[in-house]
C-alpha cells in the first residue's frame, strides 16, 4: 500500500504592515521583536517605543540643534520622519535637517533628501543581514547618500560610537567625546552635551 507524502510547504505567517519599520532596497524591514508580536507574547506598542536612553538622547540632540542651526534656512524634524526615496525605499530618520528652499510639506513622506540624517541605534530585526547591525547600517547609509543626503550620522549606545558618513569621502567612526560636524557651522559633542544636561546612563 502506497503512503502519501505531503509535499506542501508550511504557510508563512503574514506580517501586518504596521510592524514594518521601513523598506530598504525593496525589502520590508520589521521592528525588532516583531516575532513576539506575531506569537502574541508582546503587544505592537511594546516593540515600537524607544528606550529611556534613546528617547533622552534624541530629545537632547534635537533641542541642541534647534538652538544651533539657522532656522530661517533649515527645517529640523524628528519622530522617525519618513523619506520616500523611490519604489522599494521608504526610510525613517530619527532626526533630519532639510533645506527650507523649495521644500514642500504635505501629508506624505518627504521626497527631498535631507541635508543631514541622524540615526540613533538600530530598531529593526536584523535577520537576513550578513554582518547583522553593520550590514544594515552600511546599506541604509549608502542608500541615503546615493539619494543625495549630505551627511549621515549614526549614534550607537552599545558601543558608544558615532559614525559620520559623507559622499565621496571615508566614513569615520568616533567615540562620543569627539566633536563631529553636523552642518558647515554646527558641530556636536555628544558626551559634553550629556554632561552639561546632567544625564546619567
Amino acid at each position: 500500500m502506497a503512503t502519501a507524502i505531503d509535499t506542501t510547504q508550511p504557510r508563512r505567517r503574514r506580517v501586518p504592515a504596521s510592524l514594518v519599520y521601513e523598506t530598504l532596497n525593496g525589502r520590508p524591514l520589521y521592528y525588532k521583536g516583531y516575532r513576539e508580536v506575531l506569537s502574541q507574547k508582546k503587544s505592537p506598542e511594546a516593540i515600537m517605543g524607544s528606550s529611556s536612553l534613546q528617547a533622552a538622547l534624541v530629545s537632547l540632540i534635537h533641542g541642541y540643534l534647534f538652538n544651533s542651526i539657522n532656522r530661517k534656512q533649515y527645517l529640523l524634524v524628528t519622530n522617525e520622519s519618513g523619506i520616500h526615496v523611490d519604489r522599494g525605499n521608504n526610510l525613517a530618520n530619527d532626526i533630519a535637517i532639510f533645506e527650507k528652499a523649495g521644500l514642500l510639506l504635505n501629508d506624505k513622506y518627504f521626497q527631498t533628501p535631507p541635508k543631514v540624517a541622524i540615526e540613533l541605534d538600530v530598531r529593526i530585526d536584523l535577520e537576513g543581514f550578513i554582518s547583522r547591525e553593520q550590514s544594515y547600517v552600511y546599506e541604509k547609509t549608502e542608500r541615503l547618500l546615493d539619494f543625495g543626503v549630505g551627511r549621515v550620522i549614526w549614534i550607537t549606545t552599545q558601543p558608544r560610537k558615532i559614525l559620520v558618513a559623507t559622499p565621496n569621502a571615508d566614513w569615520i567612526t568616533h567615540n562620543w567625546d569627539v566633536t563631529v560636524p553636523v552642518l558647515e557651522d554646527v558641530t556636536l559633542n555628544l558626551a559634553q552635551l550629556i554632561e552639561e544636561e546632567g544625564l546619567f546612563y
